[in-house]
């Protein structure tokens, strides 16, 4: 479109929110509009801050909401309240004409109050099963994204699009194998699983690994991303272990991708999204205590397209995951269809499609 817009994207809080929402800010940018990300104080929202320089952020309270019984809802609503006043600052402020909300109770306040001043709003979601926050925030949104068909149902009542759910630029073009293999030490012609537990509760994924280790099919290297605050006892555990590669925290997703013929993960919307845009097979164990059981609907998807093993984490112990890391690696048909199916999945030009949807609704 000739007009060049002022879009306020709220993407803080988590990677899942964040990422997604980078990556609608660098389309926005390509097409000639001004991308403002909302964030929080977290850790991630401001190394994401320092590393994507050529964006712009600020930073608002990030204000989780409690049980609605909670005593605790007082002061959230005051919160919440102080939150709203800021945010129509800021719209007002940069002249906003449209604020997207990545999802979470960081998105609820600029839609809310976006919306009070006569803005355009959106609101996408991830998941397979929305959040609450986001059913929530439909209420002030012209439009609900998304990245999964099968949340469709849980708006009645809002007009919906899906979308996808977009991945940044980085990862469009993955480094060479042997180049990420070189990186962090491995073999590049022998099977790599990628091991990640993600933010919450690795604790046991961590523990499972290390002890699955030998028995898993011959050859197979393990790069294992064990977070940093359990980095130091899982490398106590695997000692001096040949093919057996350890890292605390990695900002480099996509040499990792690039590597892995396999991963063994939670299933938050983000991995899986980045999982089927590099096309990898994956062993998929939810985080048990997700919010309404969100990830397990997400990796049902997977596991219905062939693209995933879906396993919930009090049914795993190191002998069942050697032998589900050996049906995925130790049968090179199995691991290219689901490969396949995993690719079959991947919406390449989601960050394109929310772009579009916003652009269309200054066309009408």
């Amino acid at each position: 479109m000739d007009r060049s817009l002022r879009i306020v994207i709220a993407c803080g809080g988590t990677g899942g929110h964040l990422f997604p929402g980078i990556a609608v800010a660098e389309e926005l940018r390509l097409r000639g509009h001004q991308p403002l990300l909302l964030i929080s104080q977290k850790n991630v929202d401001r190394e994401a801050a320092q590393k994507y320089g050529d964006l712009e952020f600020l930073t608002i309270p990030a204000i989780a909401k409690p049980s609605t019984r909670s005593w605790k809802m007082l002061p959230f609503l005051w919160k919440m309240l102080g939150s709203i006043r800021r945010c129509r600052a800021i719209l007002r402020e940069r002249r906003a004409d449209a604020v997207l909300g990545m999802g979470g109770f960081t998105s609820l306040a600029p839609v809310y109050a976006a919306k009070k001043l006569g803005l355009r709003t959106f609101v996408h979601d991830s998941n397979a099963l929305p959040g609450k926050a986001n059913r929530l925030t439909a209420r002030w949104c012209d439009e609900v994204l998304l990245g999964l068909k099968e949340a469709a149902a849980y708006f009645p009542q809002s007009q919906v699009e899906i979308t996808g759910t977009p991945v940044r630029k980085e990862m469009s073009a993955l480094p060479p194998r042997e180049a990420a293999a070189q990186k962090f030490g491995l073999d590049p012609h022998r099977p790599v699983l990628a091991v990640m537990g993600g933010s919450q509760g690795a604790k046991k994924l961590n523990d499972l690994t290390v002890q699955a280790h030998a028995q898993f099919p011959l050859g197979t290297q393990v790069l294992h991303v064990a977070g940093t605050i359990d980095e130091a006892r899982v490398r106590a555990a695997v000692g001096a272990r040949a093919d057996y590669q350890i890292i605390g925290f990695c900002d480099d997703m996509p040499s990792v991708y690039a590597v892995a013929d396999a991963m063994l993960c939670r299933s938050g919307a983000s991995s899986l999204t980045e999982i089927a845009h590099a096309g990898l097979a994956s062993i998929l164990v939810p985080y048990p205590y997700a919010a309404d059981d969100h990830q397990t609907k997400n990796a049902d998807v997977f596991a219905k397209a062939g693209a995933a093993i879906l396993v919930q984490e009090a049914d795993l112990d190191a002998a069942e995951l050697a032998r589900l890391v050996g049906d995925v690696l130790g049968n090179e048909e199995t691991l290219r269809g689901m490969r396949q199916a995993a690719r079959a999945l991947d919406v390449a030009d989601a960050a394109q499609r929310i772009c579009e949807r916003i652009e269309k609704s200054f066309a009408r």
